[in-house]
């Protein structure tokens, strides 16, 4: 590497290789741990979601609160709730209920609204 410089960092390294071009080659095991390190935080938070969703769902016989648990594939990014009532409950229903003023309709938005911190520390500890 005549006069040539060499930058090295955790993901990889740039090399000049000449006056005016440079290569860049990625360590061999970069893409491989990122993609491990972002499937373990969207595991934690699909986990997380769904505990903090669990209070606020509307709660009779449990049923759509357990389809929650049983429709999510924990790390895919997405909460389903999957019995055939749960859009229902969901955007058509008050966000509170006689017998529990927290569960209502719109649980994620009012989970969002109350959890996001907490979603995003625990992402960041993930």
């Amino acid at each position: 590497m005549e006069g040539g410089h060499r930058i090295d960092t955790p993901r990889g390294s740039i090399i000049q290789t000449g006056k005016t071009s440079c290569k860049l080659v990625w360590n061999s095991g970069f893409g491989q741990n990122m993609t491990n390190a972002f499937n373990r935080k969207q595991s934690i938070v699909d986990s997380e979601v769904l505990r903090y969703c669990r209070p606020l769902v509307p709660h009779i016989t449990g049923m759509l609160e357990k389809s929650g648990t049983l429709g999510t594939v924990v790390g895919s990014g997405e909460v389903k709730y999957t019995v055939p009532y749960a859009r229902r409950q969901y955007y058509c229903t008050a966000q509170s209920r006689p017998y529990d003023a927290q569960r209502g309709g719109m649980w994620f938005e009012r989970m969002k609204t109350a959890h996001k911190n907490d979603l995003l520390r625990a992402a960041e500890k993930g």
